[in-house]
């Protein structure tokens, strides 16, 4: 699986006009779940995203997780992380998990962030969505449960 981590003042999604998710305060999470990846895998991801220390503490350095602040979470899927253009300039996208894998790893993963306490809000699997969002320092991290197990 792999994610794309922002720490945001505040972010949405939103299908065909009206907005399906909406954040303050806390992380923006594209994710992507590639062929072959497991239930570890989104353990591995949702551990390391609520923990992930990105807020600044008191002394103004990064030493504050999501789950330090109760921190809101708006997780988005995006199959597009897995585009790959090694060859040529349009991607492949061979990469990527069948969505009906995918769709169950997704929602395993927010279930999992759920369980340390974070509110997350989502996006819509398998549909165009617009993603809006302020990206505070801007810090952005990017993980991969295969590259990091």
């Amino acid at each position: 699986m792999r994610a794309v981590i922002q720490r945001v003042s505040s972010a949405e999604v939103s299908v065909g006009g009206k907005i399906e998710g909406r954040i303050g305060r806390g992380l923006l999470v594209l994710l992507g779940v590639g062929r072959g990846d497991t239930a570890k895998d989104a353990a591995y991801l949702a551990g390391k995203t609520a923990g992930l220390r990105i807020f600044e503490g008191a002394d103004g350095r990064m030493t504050r997780s999501a789950r330090d602040l109760d921190a809101e979470v708006l997780a988005v899927p995006q199959f597009t992380l897995y585009g790959d253009v090694r060859r040529g300039l349009r991607p492949s996208f061979d990469g990527a998990a069948d969505p009906e894998w995918a769709v169950a790893l997704y929602e395993e993963y927010v279930g999992l962030l759920r369980a340390e306490g974070l509110e997350v809000a989502t996006g819509v699997f398998q549909a165009m969505m617009r993603v809006r969002l302020v990206n505070e320092g801007p810090v952005t991290i990017l993980l991969d449960s295969i590259k990091l197990l």
